[in-house]
């Protein structure tokens, strides 16, 4: 898979992806960074990429040629194109996953007070935001964008179980139950006896329960499954 990244800093870009398992998979080449320098395409010898609002107010606003010429010169017409903005629909796991399913993306990042409404209306597909909180620039939320969908790309993390039970894994909403590792006590906290107890159907159980008490607790806000009334029942 392949992201494309509209950007005036590419040196962002490629500093945020060459570590951990990004970096990793881009070596592996289960994924590939294509950062598209916007200024490179600026209307003048100055790079200027930026002007006043029209109508007035503080701040500048992207302009439209150079950022439409650095997305013509990909030559991406079917590549979904997302702008990373908090105006957008709040990404989820869901989002995550069916955008793991495309070969390629184009990702937007805009800067000072936003970019042109008219290349929002002509190029972009999408409009994404990472939360309710605005950022100085989209590097950032393109970042969490493209960790949240490369992890989901065949081979990038080797096990497919290894985000099978995490939290919004599934149509359930749930939570991930909590983990434990050596040594068994620690400060005087022990690993609860179900989990070294080599009862697998038991254990199963407990994080089923683990996952429904945490979402009620932690994010009662979710919208669960009927599940969530059987709480008292599995964890007595």
């Amino acid at each position: 898979m392949t992201f494309h990244i509209l950007t005036l800093f590419p040196e962002m870009i490629h500093e945020m992806t060459r570590h951990s398992i990004l970096g990793r998979a881009i070596k592996a080449e289960k994924i590939a960074i294509n950062p598209v320098n916007i200024r490179d395409f600026a209307i003048n010898k100055h790079g200027q990429v930026d002007d006043a609002p029209y109508g007035g107010g503080a701040g500048m606003v992207m302009m439209a040629p150079p950022i439409y010429d650095a997305y013509k010169s990909m030559n991406r017409p079917s590549c979904p194109v997302i702008y990373l903005s908090p105006q957008g629909k709040v990404l989820t796991q869901a989002k995550a996953q069916e955008l793991s399913a495309f070969p390629e993306i184009i990702l937007l990042c805009g800067h000072y007070e936003g970019v042109d409404e008219r290349i929002i209306e002509e190029i972009v597909t999408e409009e994404i935001s990472i939360g309710d909180y605005v950022l100085t620039g989209g590097e950032p939320a393109a970042l969490v964008l493209m960790d949240a969908v490369a992890r989901l790309v065949p081979g990038v993390l080797g096990k497919a179980e290894s985000f099978q039970d995490e939290s919004f894994a599934d149509d359930s909403q749930l939570l991930e139950y909590p983990h434990y590792t050596r040594p068994p006590v620690f400060l005087g906290r022990e690993v609860p006896e179900v989990l070294t107890s080599g009862h697998h159907g038991n254990i199963e159980k407990w994080r089923r329960a683990q996952s429904i008490e945490r979402t009620a607790t932690k994010r009662p806000d979710l919208s669960l499954t009927s599940e969530l009334s059987l709480t008292s029942d599995l964890l007595s």
